[in-house]
């Protein structure tokens, strides 16, 4: 079967492989991968990996380079264990990648997202999305609505990244929100603000494509050019006494993004980091003090939240699917897809692959 795999740094091929064995343990599932999103951390795998693909074996999943990729994805089930009882042969899921033990300490908690022997499908787990078949676990496979497309049921996973930066802000009906970094997570979050209730989103972007992607995608969002717009003028104008946003939600992972939203947000507001920053951060906690705010970081995302964004996605509240700018197939993935997303044009968002 054809696979997506990653060899090295810049060195990502089609391979040709033996497909996963039938013969399932009880908790097993055997899919058909459907539609897989290309991820910002599978191009900082491909710029400068291995990051979180192993080179040793990982602690709890065993997976081993080559690694196949992927993992936003949307599958058909072929096969199940004996103890699956959820899902049966000819069900459309989409893919909850995480995987995790439920006996340690945060599995205990239900927060499986934060056990330090988490692994990832597509990441560090012997099958990934971007392969004609895969194996998964029962808890990896989320049941989706009928009205719910393949290109949507991939977008979960992204999705919830985005829920969970908006749910760690609090936004809530009548918020006013500031998104810094209209990437493919700012735009989801974004659209994640509108379905929470946000009643005024600003969206400060310094690519003239994004910002024109984000003005199709989200008409209702003031879209600012940081470079020759002043930011804070905005934010004022738009906020009551113009005493700044209620919660600011980073999306780019750079200090000078992360230091615009604490300039943002109003006293006793929230900033919340969804982005990951690759090195330290400067910053002014006696600002943060004298704001009063509240600083919130993210990982991941709750894997309970996959049902919740079905929901919404299926109710027209969440429309996920726009963020989708182009559609490949597999054996134009390097060249039509992650050569793309580097392009720093910024011509696109989110890229899906066939397999």
């Amino acid at each position: 079967m054809r696979a997506v795999r990653f060899h090295a740094a810049r060195d990502i091929r089609v391979d040709d492989i033996s497909p996963p064995s039938d013969n399932l343990l009880p908790d097993d599932v055997l899919i058909e991968p459907c539609v897989t999103g290309i991820c910002g951390t599978d191009l900082h795998e491909y710029i400068a990996g291995p990051i979180v693909t192993p080179r040793t074996p990982h602690v709890y999943t065993g997976a081993t380079n080559p690694q196949i990729l992927g993992h936003e994805f949307s599958a058909r089930v072929i096969k199940v264990g004996s103890a699956v009882s959820h899902v049966k042969a000819g069900d459309r899921i989409s893919v909850q990648p995480l995987l995790f033990p439920r006996d340690d300490y945060f599995g205990k908690r239900g927060l499986y997202h934060l056990s330090p022997k988490m692994g990832c499908v597509g990441l560090s787990w012997a099958w990934g999305g971007m392969a004609e078949q895969a194996i998964i676990k029962d808890y990896n496979a989320q049941p989706i609505p009928d009205n719910l497309t393949d290109e949507q049921g991939a977008m979960i996973e992204p999705a919830a990244v985005a829920m969970y930066g908006v749910d760690r802000g609090g936004v809530t009906a009548g918020s006013t929100v500031l998104v810094s970094g209209a990437g493919p997570i700012g735009a989801l979050t974004i659209l994640a603000a509108k379905a929470a209730g946000a009643s005024v989103i600003i969206v400060s972007e310094p690519n003239p494509n994004r910002r024109r992607i984000v003005t199709q995608i989200a008409p209702y969002a003031v879209v600012v050019d940081p470079k020759t717009q002043n930011l804070l003028e905005v934010v004022r104008d738009l906020t009551e006494e113009g005493v700044g946003v209620d919660v600011a939600l980073e999306c780019v992972g750079m200090e000078a993004s992360l230091n615009a939203c604490v300039d943002a947000v109003r006293r006793a507001g929230k900033v919340v980091q969804v982005g990951l920053h690759i090195k330290r951060a400067s910053i002014d906690a006696m600002q943060w003090a004298l704001k009063d705010i509240t600083v919130e970081a993210t990982w991941c995302y709750p894997v309970q939240v996959w049902p919740r964004i079905a929901r919404l996605i299926a109710s027209g509240s969440f429309p996920v699917e726009k963020v989708i700018t182009a559609r490949i197939d597999a054996a134009d993935v390097v060249s039509k897809g992650f050569e793309a997303l580097l392009d720093p044009s910024g011509q696109h968002l989110k890229i899906v692959v066939r397999t």
